[in-house]
């Protein structure tokens, strides 16, 4: 029996282990769609908007470690995929983006909606070729399916609607199943000796993790122990290095405590394990610095090294151990946590609220949500001060996860990861943390949790404003201009779509509602009002920031905004 190229596709991912195809329809993609509804093994997963599919697909991506699918149709559709591939693509998870092309007898005359998916999507893929005969068809796949899981980012494959209806040259994939790599790559025996000798000599070491520290955690505790050093870690190292970590001192970063940038600065020897941490303001400049990461690229691209290895962290880490001597003095670590017990303190005696006042403090909205989660929550938090306040307040325990737009920075990926997340996970909780201007920009797919019965959680932290753009705007000594957001009343526009909305303007109602926003078995609206005013202090302020909110509030009184002055003082000095 003979079969189509589509057919093959379908054939080929499915050996591949792909659940899921996200995408939105269209007549290019019409031969992919009928062999989809022909069979049972492959979901087609309908979004509102391609950028959505691309997020979802990265976020089952990314909890899962398998290919994920997502598919435009020919032109505009496959191009609104590009935002969300360059986020899978920094954030190195594996997935697979089918374009659909024009006519094949059209490539090249200017036909209606052609484009060059090829020159488009090369800078976010590692793999990006047409489909242009079907006797190509098979050997294009296998290698953007290799690319994909070896490689660990996105892949994409361009077909024409007419060849994807073309008999195809097998009937049958041409590999097995592949799952995602994991190889056991480790520095040699002197690079190890190298990296013992430094740590050894040092009398403060601290230790910098990343999203590389996955599946570590034994390995980590025990070097830590081994040195007395604290451990910092990055945002994406959030979720597997801060549970269960007598060394945990927090993070570091824009997004970070004043305990991880302490813990840095005061050692002689920082050890980088699997980060690629880019802000070069929050390096030392005196100590040693060690890296260890599976890419040799990252070696050195933030600050300079005394010592770059290739080599998977827990590999490592094993490997390392018997090469080190246990230090006996520990006055670096201790000054380090009782730094972050009094910085965790003072963030926790922040995220309170008084009963009446009107005024919530989204650091409360995030603990609140964080203490009422379930132990296996899946967040996802939208970039800006969701992400932020995801960053301080809620705890990881080794089960929950957390997801972001933590590389590519874009705006409006909670929401669309949550749909990816939920689907994966039908049986755990996902909560979106949605900035207001984040869920109104992918607003139209809430229609797709509706359609799905999706039981997400959107927790919205409704400012009316771009509030991390207008922090910045402050920084800078500007006056905030084009930030404000004349929002709806979300519940009542979800109760209007038939889904469930609440709206919490008092501090004092936020538990019951968010209580009863995850004891709700489908979908919920928390429309949250925040505090608009609310400051956010990196653990570093520079020179010029502090000169820069001064230059702002004289600014804001000269032009007759001195109110807004006075709501930012009683905001942030209501303590």
């Amino acid at each position: 029996m003979t079969i189509n190229v589509a057919q093959l596709i379908v054939r080929t991912l499915t050996a591949a282990g792909v659940k899921r195809i996200y995408g939105v329809v269209g007549d290019s993609l019409n031969g992919l769609t009928e062999a989809l509804r022909t069979q049972d093994e492959i979901e087609w997963v309908a979004v509102r908007h391609e950028e959505v599919a691309a997020f979802a697909a990265g976020a089952e991506a990314h909890l899962t470690g398998s290919l994920v699918v997502c598919a435009g149709s020919c032109g505009p559709g496959n191009m609104h995929l590009i935002n969300g591939l360059y986020d899978c693509h920094r954030s190195r998870v594996p997935v697979l983006a089918i374009a659909a092309q024009i006519p094949s007898r059209e490539l090249g005359s200017g036909y209606f909606q052609e484009t060059r998916p090829d020159i488009l999507f090369k800078d976010c893929s590692h793999y990006c070729e047409p489909i242009s005969s079907p006797a190509q068809a098979p050997r294009v796949l296998d290698l953007a399916i290799q690319a994909a899981i070896g490689k660990r980012g996105v892949s994409m494959v361009t077909i024409s609607g007419d060849v994807a209806l073309l008999e195809a040259p097998a009937t049958e994939p041409r590999l097995a199943r592949r799952e995602s790599a994991h190889p056991t790559i480790c520095p040699s025996s002197l690079e190890l000796q190298q990296l013992a000798a430094i740590l050894n000599r040092s009398r403060k070491v601290t230790i910098l993790g990343g999203a590389g520290c996955a599946g570590a955690h034994a390995e980590l505790l025990a070097i830590a122990g081994v040195l007395k050093a604290p451990i910092v870690h990055a945002l994406r190292g959030k979720e597997f290095i801060e549970y269960d970590n007598p060394f945990d001192v927090g993070m570091t970063g824009l997004l970070g405590f004043s305990s991880g940038y302490f813990a840095i600065m005061d050692c002689d020897a920082l050890l980088m394990l699997g980060t690629d941490f880019p802000y070069q303001q929050f390096y030392p400049e005196k100590a040693s610095i060690v890296q260890v990461d599976i890419r040799p690229e990252n070696l050195g691209r933030r600050t300079r090294l005394d010592l770059g290895l290739v080599g998977n962290v827990r590999h490592t880490l094993t490997a390392l151990l018997p090469l080190l001597e246990s230090k006996t003095v520990q006055q670096h670590l201790d000054r380090a946590r009782q730094h972050y017990a009094t910085a965790r303190a003072a963030l926790d005696d922040l995220a309170t609220g008084t009963p009446g006042s009107r005024s919530i403090h989204p650091q409360h909205l995030t603990r609140v949500v964080d203490e009422l989660a379930a132990p296996d929550a899946i967040f996802t938090a939208d970039v800006g001060s969701p992400t932020l306040w995801a960053a301080r307040y809620l705890k990881m325990n080794g089960q929950r996860r957390l997801l972001g737009s933590f590389n590519h920075g874009s705006m409006a990926n909670a929401l669309p990861q949550a749909i990816g997340a939920q689907l994966t996970f039908p049986n755990r909780q996902v909560i979106s943390l949605s900035g207001d201007g984040g869920f109104s920009m992918l607003m139209g797919d809430i229609l797709t949790v509706r359609q799905l019965r999706l039981p997400i959680k959107i927790v919205i932290f409704d400012n009316g404003a771009l509030g991390f753009v207008e922090l910045e705007m402050k920084a800078a000594g500007l006056l905030p201009h084009g930030t404000e957001l004349d929002n709806p009343n979300f519940a009542q526009m979800a109760e209007a779509i038939g889904i469930r909305g609440l709206r919490v303007e008092d501090p004092g109602e936020l538990p019951e509602a968010i209580q009863a926003a995850l004891e709700h078995r489908g979908p919920v609206i928390v429309d949250a009002v925040v505090n608009r005013q609310e400051l956010a202090f990196p653990p570093r302020i520079e020179l010029e920031q502090a000169k820069g909110f001064s230059i702002y509030m004289v600014k804001a009184v000269m032009s007759g905004k001195g109110d807004q002055i006075l709501n930012l003082a009683r905001t942030n000095l209501w303590r």
